[in-house]
Formats: C-alpha cells, sequence, structure tokens
C-alpha cells in the first residue's frame, strides 16, 4: 500500500521540509547525485566543499549535530568531518 501525501501535488521550494537523502563519501573527483540543499555532519570536524561554480570553502569546527543549509555538488576529501548526508 502506498503511502499517503498531501503535499503530492505542491511545488517544492527551498523552505520545503527534503525529500531524499544519503550518505556521503567525500571525494575530489565525483560529483554528489544531485545539489544539495542542506549538509547533515553527524560526527563534527571540517567540512571541505566545492560550489556549483567550482570554488571551495572549508568549514572549520562544524559541531557535531549540524546541519548547514547549503547548495554544493561535492564533498571533498579534505573533509574530516564524518556521519555526513546530504539532503534534497
Amino acid at each position: 500500500m502506498a503511502i499517503h501525501d498531501d503535499f503530492a501535488g505542491h511545488a517544492g521550494g527551498l523552505s520545503a521540509p527534503y525529500v531524499k537523502g544519503f550518505a556521503v563519501t567525500p571525494s575530489d573527483d565525483v560529483d554528489l547525485p544531485f545539489r544539495t540543499r542542506a549538509i547533515w555532519v553527524g560526527d563534527g570536524g571540517d567540512l571541505a566543499v566545492q560550489w556549483p561554480d567550482g570554488t571551495t570553502t572549508t568549514f572549520t569546527a562544524v559541531p557535531t549535530g549540524t546541519l548547514l543549509p547549503i547548495r554544493v555538488d561535492r564533498v571533498l576529501e579534505a573533509t574530516d568531518a564524518d556521519l555526513i548526508v546530504s539532503l534534497g
């Protein structure tokens, strides 16, 4: 039996609830399967990301349990945070 979804006919926006997510394996060469709407950091540390324009940023000392509302294409290998989930 399919789950009933009262909002199936509504367009999702950036403020809508997330509808997909997956565990992230950092890579310098492979894009994530979709551009994120947010990144969950389950175990804190540095989070290195690549933005849609190709530039990179490292968020240093991200605390455990942080939700970052960022739209990125990659989580880079310079990341030492763990238990990362990409949300879309």
